[in-house]
């Protein structure tokens, strides 16, 4: 996968397209680090490519709170626990 800076895509746009039609996909950094992820979509799939998307951050994010509970040990608790957490979560959100 390419990477691309900032100033590129400032200074130098109908290249950076070009480059995106061939490469498909690319990322953009700033100060050399990765800020964006550029990735190529037509009229015909632009929707399932951003549900795509969405999808795919759904699930890191859903892979990170696990991986966060099993640090915490919460993999142990019992059901009685788990729904006395949900029980003061919910009157919590009613205050």
């Amino acid at each position: 996968m390419r990477f691309i800076a900032v100033r590129d895509l400032r200074l130098k746009p109908g290249q950076v397209w070009e480059r995106l039609d061939q490469e498909g996909e690319m990322i953009v950094t700033s100060n050399g680090r990765p800020i964006a992820l550029l990735t190529r979509v037509n009229e015909e799939d632009f929707e399932s490519t951003v549900a795509a998307v969405r999808r795919a951050r759904a699930l890191m994010a859903m892979e990170s709170m696990q991986r966060a509970s099993l640090a915490a040990g919460k993999d142990k608790m019992s059901d009685t626990e788990i729904e006395a957490e949900i029980k003061a979560a919910r009157r919590s959100r009613r205050r």
